[in-house]
């Protein structure tokens, strides 16, 4: 256990990463390498005590692809959410078959919630039109 209160997926997502579903591979071939929206992407990136299947920290979104286990398990699912979302992140999710039948659709999603979410670092706006001169120079 460590001093988070949980103890850290490594291994297990490890695991995941060298195990994808067939849906989780056909996604990350569209996401990996800056592919979308020249966003960066993760693949099984824990975040708290959960692993996700896409995470691009810079945008603050996470990307699941459920299967048929998540049909039943949708109070569990909910409550992985508001956690993931209680800390900063846009969650989408998508269906293995959405995925595999609609990778396009699926793509095109992820790239309207990306041009939805705000710049990470906004330039500063300028202030008036002051320009800075070496001492002893006039104006």
């Amino acid at each position: 256990m460590s001093d988070k209160g949980y103890a850290r997926p490594t291994m297990r997502s490890r695991e995941l990463c060298a195990n994808p579903t067939e849906a989780e591979r056909a996604l990350w071939a569209q996401l990996r390498a800056r592919k979308v929206a020249g966003i960066r992407f993760n693949n099984q990136f824990p975040i708290g005590p959960f692993i996700c299947d896409f995470v691009s920290r810079a945008a603050k979104l996470v990307i699941e692809i459920d299967g048929g286990q998540h049909d039943w398990n949708a109070a569990a699912d909910l409550a992985r959410t508001q956690f993931i979302e209680a800390q900063g992140f846009a969650v989408l999710r998508f269906w293995n078959n959405e995925v595999l039948e609609n990778i396009e659709g699926v793509v095109a999603t992820i790239e309207r919630a990306l041009a939805d979410t705000p710049s990470p670092n906004p330039s500063r706006k300028r202030e008036g039109s002051r320009s800075v001169r070496p001492p002893g120079t006039s104006q």
